[in-house]
């Protein structure tokens, strides 16, 4: 960054010093007073190529956020988009999942034992009769229950059969929840690439704000440049005016001067002529005189 103008080198003139300094000083001052007045406008307008700088790059900065800042909302838009479809899709599967438990109830599929159990039991029950010394009643009842479970298990193979459209339902359900799924995944990855624009676009306007800083420091430090050679360049009118007082007072000095010259001039010659009027004799010095003023 810039520093302040070395205030002393800067060259100032009073009224005072106007009318009071001779010709010759003012003219040394006048040409000082334009130096500096020159250096001070060579340091602004460099202050001002660095301003002008900076605005650019400030320029440049804000553009990069606005992209990021583009990208992030065009990438948010898709994440809306996925967020939706997915919404959708897990509503569709959790209706056939509904569907599939609710079919299941109808077949009573989710209460009592399952196949692999009654198969177990009647395992049991038949090795029980076969190494087992009972009584009659106890035989009886063995049986029964035996048959019991065959009926409870053929009933299970029946309702069974009949989940064909059950399985169907819950791969379908199943398929569409891994649709969401995807839908899902991509929400995250959309959604951490639009946070990363985010967060470019934050920096972005960060640096732009820094720069803008610099920039706004650049144009103070033009400002007091330009001012103070505006400052020496009024004054350097001022000693240019003054001169050009000083120059008509002597012109007009010199013309009064050569006048009262002229006047005597014309009074001598007029007593010479006289002189040779009344049949004096002239010398050489006095016939030229009257030469030059045209009285002979």
């Amino acid at each position: 960054m810039a520093d302040s103008i070395d205030e002393s080198k800067n060259v100032s003139v009073t009224d005072e010093e106007l009318e009071t300094k001779s010709k010759g000083e003012l003219i040394k001052l006048a040409g000082k007073l334009r130096d500096r007045r020159n250096d001070l406008n060579q340091l602004a307008s460099e202050r001002a190529s660095d301003r002008d700088e900076l605005n650019a790059k400030t320029r440049e900065k804000v553009d990069e956020a606005q992209e990021h800042r583009e990208k992030r909302d065009e990438l948010n838009e898709q994440v809306q988009e996925h967020k939706e479809k997915r919404n959708e899709l897990n509503a569709e599967a959790n209706e056939l999942f509904e569907k599939v438990e609710q079919k299941k109830n109808e077949l009573e599929l989710n209460e009592g034992k399952s196949i692999e159990q009654l198969e177990e039991e009647i395992e049991d029950l038949e090795f029980k009769q076969q190494t087992e010394v009972l009584g009659t009643e106890e035989e009886r009842e063995l049986i029964e229950k035996i048959e019991q479970k065959r009926e409870k298990l053929q009933e299970r193979k029946e309702k069974l059969e009949q989940t064909d459209d059950i399985d169907e339902l819950k791969e379908e359900a199943e398929e569409i929840r891994s649709e969401a799924s995807r839908h899902h995944q991509k929400v995250t990855e959309l959604a951490d690439e639009a946070q990363k624009h985010h967060n470019k676009m934050i920096e972005a306007y960060r640096e732009a704000d820094e720069i803008r800083d610099e920039a706004d420091e650049m144009h103070e430090k033009f400002v007091e440049a330009q001012e103070a050679a505006d400052q020496h360049h009024e004054d350097f009118v001022r000693v240019q005016k003054r001169l050009r007082e000083l120059d008509k007072k002597e012109e007009e000095e010199e013309r009064q001067e050569r006048e009262q010259k002229q006047e005597a001039a014309r009074e001598e010659a007029e007593e010479i002529y006289q002189k040779f009027k009344d049949g004096e004799t002239l010398e050489t010095e006095d016939l030229m005189k009257l030469q030059k003023t045209g009285l002979l």
